[in-house]
């Protein structure tokens, strides 16, 4: 049986998220902005960091620098209850450790641009997700029209990798599927359980418990950070990664969440992989095949079918 979601208006969609108006729709856009662009940043450090660390190093870092933003002299102190806690471990592990994880060892081996089509699979997960867990948000026929739709481009995408890129591409390909899978999962309990919990908090808990596996396995897999191959490039992509894509975009995120229905804030990837496909493109020298161009199409299809209205 599915329990109570949140009071947020279950009519509201993507483009008109929920009753904050002008600046959710802002908020929405910047963050699109921002997810599109990370992909990049990632492909780019990764000629420099191994995977596991890189990711680890990033949300210590982001971690950090949220617990300076939570952390006010005099100010109220935050309680957290035990159900809290686990709330934030088991969202945390999922979000962090297993998404970053597989992303970032994923694309060692695919584009950015494909990567990010991938995941804009967290939508066909988080919708039965969301029918199971928020009262407000049913599973409907259009919905599994779309998911259907989507799973369809996915397979178009696989079939390319295996007779193009081989046998590591489609297990790369495989990996970013189960991270956006961890993803939804994660994202629908938070609306679901934590919505009470200030933003800045909530991320600023999932990235330090969430990066401790990143960095044990990193270092007793990749060897000693401090003797890594630290240029320029991978330092301004660590950094981005850091303030830009971490602290600023899961704070937002998270807003979004607490203010507006889940559906609409996972359809984010519907645009975010548009934009990473330009910036790979324009800025990283890669190109995108006609599986990539019609499988991607088929997912973007179907993630618009199934949580866009009607009206809308």
């Amino acid at each position: 049986m599915r329990s109570n979601g949140s009071g947020a208006d279950s009519s509201a969609t993507a483009p008109h998220l929920g009753g904050k108006g002008r600046l959710a729709v802002v908020v929405w856009l910047v963050l699109c902005a921002i997810c599109g662009s990370t992909w990049l940043a990632i492909k780019l450090g990764l000629r420099d960091l191994p995977p596991l660390t890189f990711a680890g190093i990033r949300f210590a870092l982001a971690a950090i620098l949220l617990g300076i933003i939570v952390w006010r002299p005099r100010g109220p102190v935050v309680r957290l209850s035990s159900e809290d806690w686990w709330v934030l471990a088991y969202t945390g592990f999922l979000s962090i450790t297993v998404n970053y994880a597989l992303v970032f060892w994923g694309e060692q081996y695919i584009s950015s641009g494909l990567a990010a089509l991938l995941s804009a699979t967290v939508p066909l997960f988080g919708l039965p997700l969301a029918h199971w867990y928020l009262d407000a948000e049913p599973l409907t026929w259009r919905k599994v029209a779309g998911a259907l739709l989507g799973l369809v481009g996915v397979g178009i995408v696989f079939s390319g990798e295996l007779g193009i890129g081989g046998p590591r591409a489609l297990w790369a390909s495989i990996g970013i599927i189960v991270a956006a899978l961890a993803t939804a999962h994660a994202g629908v309990l938070v609306k679901h359980r934590a919505t009470h919990i200030d933003p800045s908090v909530l991320a600023g808990v999932q990235m330090a418990g969430g990066c401790i596996p990143l960095l044990l396995l990193g270092t007793a897999l990749e060897g000693n950070p401090l003797t890594y191959h630290w240029t320029g490039l991978a330092v301004a992509c660590l950094a981005y990664l850091t303030i830009v894509g971490s602290v600023i975009a899961f704070m937002l995120y998270y807003w979004l969440i607490r203010h507006t229905p889940v559906t609409g804030v996972l359809m984010i990837p519907l645009v975010t992989p548009l934009i990473a496909v330009l910036f790979g493109v324009v800025f990283g020298g890669e190109t995108i095949g006609w599986h990539t161009a019609f499988g991607g199409t088929a997912i973007l299809a179907g993630v618009g079918m199934a949580v866009l209205s009607r009206r809308s």
